[in-house]
């Protein structure tokens, strides 16, 4: 117990003590964020036709320097259409950890695809980059260019790394990997946007990759997703997908393959825009939160602060304390007592290898998975928190 209250007043000095409730993460809206979403209201464009969705294109262009963005309702389409993009088909295997958001597996399953978990390591609580090296070599073959799971038999033909609370993956490493098994990636960025690897932003290192602007994201839309591509042509289809695949004409409806109505409102744009341009600030306010909370929980012995590689540049999107050792009733317990005390502590996401819908699912040995959901406790990290908060 005293331990747990050295963990709390090391919160307390970061963070104060809280008149209402201080959520996990909450958006912040100090620029142009009205004024945008007033024009659309004033001109009646607030749908899936208007100038901000180009322009949210263009500004996640510049800042992350992909070659194109499609914007789309959310994070969860994006990996769909990504999925579609890689040629990912019914009964082909997926390569995903089983310590991410649901939305991951999910959209391999609505490819009919089969989700294939993997272990995830402390370090920086993405895939574990050995441990999948030789997992791949025990447990498949490559013929004629594919990876197929020895056990299955069926075809495990991409791998989704998930930069988990914006810390990245080692992406090359991992690339030597997908190349010798002939796998595709499709970068999750959802949690990084304003994250560097090796000085490249992530969702940049490959064909595809993903970001999302859910309300609990550092820039948000409300909703919103996008993705993120190098190539010109695989640009112009994942657009034509997401606009329901319906042929260019100002008043005819005809539709040449099955598509989805994903496109991104134009008002959810005008927020998102609006929102682009304060993201460096956000990232740098982050920043310093997280270096505050590493210095508050230095002298607990417990435990530490979740921090950056020596590769990467982290947005800290969501700051993680890390106990030394697995203790369940620690979590749960300190979790609680935060919560009582108006700090909107949570947990790590329950392992998707243990839900219902995935309990068949092929995976790995899944051990420090199981370990880090019995370690992690995700801290508030609002980027108007500690000395940031004005």
């Amino acid at each position: 117990m005293k331990t747990m209250d050295q963990c709390l007043t090391a919160l307390v000095s970061v963070l104060g003590t809280p008149e209402k409730d201080i959520p996990l993460h909450a958006p912040y809206f100090g620029g142009n964020e009205w004024k945008y979403v007033k024009s659309c209201i004033d001109t009646g464009w607030v749908s899936s036709v208007g100038e901000y969705v180009n322009l949210f294109e263009t500004k996640l262009i510049e800042y992350t320097k992909a070659n194109y963005a499609v914007a789309v309702v959310n994070g969860t389409a994006a990996l769909h259409i990504g999925l579609i993009l890689a040629n990912v088909n019914a009964d082909d295997e997926v390569l995903i950890p089983s310590l991410t958001f649901i939305a991951t597996a999910n959209a391999v399953a609505y490819c009919g695809a089969i989700p294939h978990f993997i272990d995830s390591h402390p370090s920086n609580l993405g895939i574990d980059i050995e441990k999948l090296r030789n997992y791949l070599k025990e447990n498949t073959i490559v013929k004629d260019r594919t990876c197929i799971n020895k056990k299955s038999l069926r075809k495990i033909t991409a791998i989704i790394p998930v930069h988990i609370f914006g810390h990245p993956v080692d992406m090359d490493a991992l690339d030597e990997i997908c190349q010798e098994y002939h796998l595709t990636i499709i970068e999750d960025a959802s949690e990084s946007l304003g994250s560097y690897y090796k000085g490249k932003h992530t969702g940049s290192f490959c064909d595809i990759a993903v970001l999302s602007f859910n309300g609990n994201k550092t820039v948000t839309c409300g909703g919103g997703g996008a993705i993120l591509l190098k190539n010109a042509e695989m640009a112009k289809r994942a657009k034509h997908l997401t606009t329901t695949a319906k042929r260019a004409h100002r008043w005819e409806f005809y539709h040449d393959e099955l598509g989805y109505n994903y496109r991104l409102p134009n008002i959810n744009a005008a927020l998102g825009c609006a929102q682009l341009e304060q993201l460096s600030g956000f990232v740098e306010k982050k920043r310093i939160l997280a270096h505050q909370y590493y210095e508050a929980f230095q002298g607990i012995d417990i435990a530490t602060i979740l921090q950056e590689s020596p590769y990467a540049k982290s947005n800290y999107w969501l700051n993680a304390l890390i106990l030394k050792k697995p203790d369940r009733q620690f979590v749960s317990s300190f979790i609680e007592l935060a919560n009582e005390h108006k700090l909107g502590l949570r947990g790590l996401w329950t392992p998707l290898d243990t839900l219902p819908m995935y309990l068949q699912c092929p995976k790995m040995d899944l051990s420090q998975t199981y370990a880090l959901f019995d370690s992690v406790i995700a801290l508030p990290s609002s980027p108007n928190l500690g000395s940031n908060y004005a």
